[in-house]
């Protein structure tokens, strides 16, 4: 990813591949609260809990995806997460992969 001011984001079920790519900022509910992350943010590794993420695209509209649990990683501008299990609310916001 070239441009510094983007997180890459990456969103995995155990079973499926969620959506993947270029966003501004991602919130999620980690076992120790909620967490907003932007691009420059320290190295993070939480426990996600139950509950919905919002992701901002760079391009496109903001969406909610459903997550059932799993794990929360950041490093580098890149944001990972490994969902127990993982629904997109709108169907429409398909990601690269």
């Amino acid at each position: 990813m070239a441009n510094t001011a983007e997180l890459e984001v990456e969103i995995v079920a155990a079973d499926h591949f969620v959506w993947s790519g270029a966003a501004k900022m991602v919130k999620a509910r980690t076992s120790e609260g909620d967490v907003g992350i932007l691009p420059g943010h320290t190295p993070l590794l939480a426990i996600l809990a139950e509950g919905e993420m919002s992701i901002e695209p760079v391009s496109g509209a903001r969406f909610t995806v459903n997550v059932d649990g799993g794990f929360f990683s950041v490093d580098s501008n890149r944001v990972v997460i490994v969902a127990d299990n993982a629904q997109m609310n709108d169907a429409a916001n398909a990601g690269t992969r």
